[in-house]
């Protein structure tokens, strides 16, 4: 499994960290695929993914990674690695699956507290920090087929979206 993460991004580098826990415990093998910010090595990173025989691929978002989605996706694709994401319009640019929050659901979320706020009805510090309720299960059939995978339909059946 090869991690594509902004080693001078903090948040990426906890990121990265919390991956490495994950596979010691799943006895998974874990290829750090770094890249430096503002210019990244995108090509580098997936040339190391191939040389080392990664099976596949998860960006870590930061602002680099958002920077890039396209050609992201564009390289697993060229590649052959099946991309997993944190956001379904990484899957609707061509990324292969996403389990994520439905950012539809959040912005709804987020207008009921600001509209409270706004009416005088509550205060930001009355409104209870909330977990996100909402989460959506997204694949790509296209970038699937242009990878020579094939999904399983009773996987497909529990996908809230395919993208053909």
């Amino acid at each position: 499994m090869g991690i594509l993460w902004d080693e001078s991004n903090e948040g990426s580098a906890i990121g990265f960290k919390e991956y490495e826990a994950a596979a010691r415990a799943f006895k998974i093998t874990l290829q750090s695929l770094a890249i430096r910010g503002p210019n990244p090595d995108l090509v580098g990173a997936f040339q190391a993914a191939v040389k080392t025989r990664t099976g596949a691929l998860i960006p870590i978002r930061s602002a680099v990674t958002l920077r890039y989605p396209k050609q992201i996706v564009e390289l697993a694709i060229k590649n052959r690695l099946p991309s997993m994401h944190d956001a379904s319009n990484d899957v609707a640019a061509g990324g292969l699956v996403s389990y994520s929050v439905n950012d539809a659901d959040q912005w709804r979320r987020a207008a009921i507290y600001v509209d409270k706020i706004l009416k005088g009805t509550a205060t930001a510090a009355e409104l209870p920090v909330e977990q996100p309720m909402k989460f959506e299960f997204v694949f790509n059939l296209k970038t699937a087929k242009q990878i020579g995978l094939t999904i399983p339909p009773n996987v497909l059946v529990r996908a809230d979206r395919v993208i053909r």
